[in-house]
């Protein structure tokens, strides 16, 4: 989850592969030669589609492929740069790639993903040689005995399983002054864009490794913010889809009532094929099965350029104030929307819901305890409770906490169980900003509600921790556990930042569609250059 704004609010405070945009800007950069391979990557800003297009015209075989984002990570994630997203490389890579190789060659293919390499956050479930451990050394050892069942659909879908990415250890769940993208097995994750900057949290790694093409897609987790606000930051496309339409067996939880995977793309149509690829009805989530009729298999048939044409869309207004370029940029988007017909009604979302911040910490305590120990009974790690990564923590306080420690591990230890009476009036009270977002999306006919998804990423702090930088609107889709994409709107000093679309549970598709009208119309998407730092920008 992202912690940061999180707890601000709470009580603990011939096909060519070329770039689609590149900066034109004149920066100083890390220095650029064969090694890291910066700016020369012939798979460059490649969507799924182009790479399907290279693999059916035979220029590119998967493994070709697959190998070329081995060579990427290798040369920009490991050296040069060290944007350090890639918490582990999956030692059967290549030989799923070749596999799906010679089911091509055979006539085979399985749908759009087919043969394309993809990134898993570390908390996710992969039965196979890679180990998954929320980025906790706690956790080092934790083979999974079987495949999480998005991971099933993700290999069903002919995917390539590329590795595992660093993220906020315990999904940022774990400290009140942690830094987000930094995890004791895997260090700290830097932003592509000002290696300085955060990449945000906790799919930190995942949001820096497709953002710096280190693989075509990424599969996140949110409980609130992970997957929109490091999108947001690292200018990029992320779904926070409805809670049930992705199952979460054999994920690592913070949350029952908000914990959800969703995908991170460069481009709204890649997100939307690898949410289809991902949906289906496990029966060990029971919520799942509130997705029958409602789950579809293919979203690219919203993707509608004139979407936004007639749609009234709620605009936030408490983000008209603030950083007055982060405004403008708003400001500018808004009018675009109206630009492209539609019509938009001020609202004060974030003022309704409010009262509602103590509430959901207090949720979440209860059902991280919850959740980690029942994961933990069944896991193949050496620690089977809460109590015991704790105290683990504490004998190996040098490697396991060096700049950090673990008040919020502690606090959800101290709990009770599910059924007390703090938990279920605590949990009431969340769930009813199910009723005021379905209220004022009636009350004013409304298709979306539009916000700044997060502010611009901040400096990395690893002593005092991460610090508020304005403008956050993860939280009424986290509490409510309805769907939420971003969009790239543009960049403040080479610093994307990204525009929220928001709406009622399972309104993926129409969010689909309006946030692929904008993008279409607007294409803010822009590469990262990999600035040393804010003050080489002045060179």
């Amino acid at each position: 989850m992202q912690r940061r704004n999180f707890l601000k609010h709470t009580s603990v405070a011939g096909l060519v592969f070329s770039p689609v945009f590149k900066t034109s800007s004149s920066v100083a950069v890390e220095k650029n030669t064969p090694e890291n391979n910066i700016d020369d990557f012939e798979l460059d800003e490649a969507t799924i589609d182009m790479l399907q297009q290279a693999m059916q015209s035979g220029k590119y075989t998967s493994r070709r492929i697959t190998e070329l984002y081995l060579k990427r990570i290798e040369a920009i994630d490991k050296n040069g740069p060290k944007l350090n997203a890639v918490i582990e490389i999956n030692p059967d890579a290549l030989k799923i790639a070749g596999a799906m190789d010679a089911e091509r060659k055979a006539g085979k293919i399985r749908g759009p993903m087919h043969g394309i390499p993809v990134l898993i956050k570390d908390n996710i479930n992969t039965g196979d040689k890679m180990m998954t451990t929320a980025g906790a050394l706690a956790l080092q050892g934790n083979y999974a005995a079987k495949d999480a069942f998005i991971i099933q659909r993700l290999r069903e879908s002919g995917a390539v399983l590329l590795g595992k990415t660093n993220l906020g250890e315990w999904a940022n769940f774990r400290s009140t002054h942690s830094s987000s993208g930094w995890s004791s097995r895997g260090g700290q994750t830097r932003c592509p864009y000002i290696l300085e900057r955060s990449p945000s949290g906790s799919s930190s790694g995942s949001g820096a490794a497709v953002a710096a093409n280190l693989c075509a897609v990424a599969i996140g987790t949110e409980t609130d913010g992970s997957v929109v606000s490091p999108s947001s930051v690292n200018g990029l496309v992320g779904i926070k889809p409805t809670v049930g339409l992705l199952s979460r067996s054999g994920i690592i939880p913070i949350s029952a009532t908000q914990d959800t995977a969703g995908p991170m793309a460069r481009t709204v149509k890649d997100a939307a094929i690898l949410l289809g690829a991902l949906t289906g009805i496990d029966e060990e989530d029971a919520i799942t099965k509130n997705s029958i009729g409602k789950a579809q298999k293919d979203y690219t048939v919203y993707l509608k350029e004139d979407a936004l044409k007639d749609k009234r869309i709620g605009i936030e207004k408490a983000f008209l104030d603030g950083n007055k370029q982060v405004v403008d940029i708003y400001k500018s988007a808004v009018d675009i929307l109206k630009q492209q017909g539609a019509v938009i009604v001020e609202i004060e979302l974030k003022k309704a819901l409010n009262d509602l911040n103590d509430a959901e910490f207090t949720v979440l305590q209860y059902e991280f305890k919850d959740g980690v120990n029942k994961y933990l009974s069944s896991a193949n790690a050496k620690i089977k409770t809460l109590k015991e990564v704790i105290d683990f923590n504490k004998h190996n306080e040098a490697a396991a906490m060096p700049f950090f420690k673990q008040e919020i591990l502690e606090m959800c230890e101290a709990k009770g169980d599910l059924n007390s009476g703090e938990y279920k009036e605590a949990l009431y009270k969340n769930l009813s900003s199910r009723l005021i977002i379905n209220n004022m999306l009636s009350e004013h006919k409304l298709d979306a509600i539009c916000g700044v998804t997060n502010g611009l990423s901040w400096c990395i702090d690893l002593i005092n921790g991460d610090y508020d930088v304005g403008f956050f609107y993860s939280t009424p889709a986290a509490i409510s556990g309805y769907p939420h994409i971003t969009v790239p709107m543009g960049l403040v000093h080479h610093l994307p930042i990204g525009l929220s679309f928001i709406g009622g549970a399972y309104t993926e598709p129409q969010l689909i569609s309006m946030a692929y009208s904008f993008e279409q119309v607007t294409k803010k998407r822009i590469a990262p250059t990999f600035i040393a730092n804010s003050i080489s920008m002045q060179a």
